[in-house]
């Protein structure tokens, strides 16, 4: 069984251009569509890492990362940060919420598996 990856996005096109791709390499996907329901995946899946995005319905990206990281049971757990807004305050914000990495859209799929095996290979 591959590494646990928690995919959090309300557009699904995203959702599944990252879970085709994810999948593809070997990973487990598991997904939420905003930051309220990834909160509830994240309590019961334990995921090995996160990728959302931060602009999202109900709780931002910014806010589950830090609920996430301020948590000491889920600390641990690698967050990567997906973006459109790709100006250096944001980045900023993001990775003072303790993210461990900022990435902006559009992306590639590859770039970002490619992030993914880097961070959980260096847990």
């Amino acid at each position: 069984m591959g590494k646990k990856i928690l995919v959090v996005d309300d557009e699904v096109h995203i959702v599944n251009i990252l879970k085709f791709n994810l999948k593809k390499s070997g990973y487990d996907v598991i997904t939420a569509a905003d930051g309220e329901e990834a909160l509830k995946v994240i309590a019961s899946e334990m995921p090995d890492l996160i990728l959302c995005d931060v602009m999202m319905p109900k709780l931002t990206g910014f806010e589950v990362c830090q609920k996430v990281k301020n948590d000491d049971k889920l600390k641990a757990i690698p967050f990567i940060l997906l973006t459109a807004k790709g100006q250096e305050v944001d980045k900023d914000i993001g990775l003072k919420f303790g993210a461990n990495l900022y990435l902006t859209k559009p992306f590639s799929p590859k770039n970002i598996v490619d992030k993914v095996a880097e961070i959980l290979e260096g847990k």
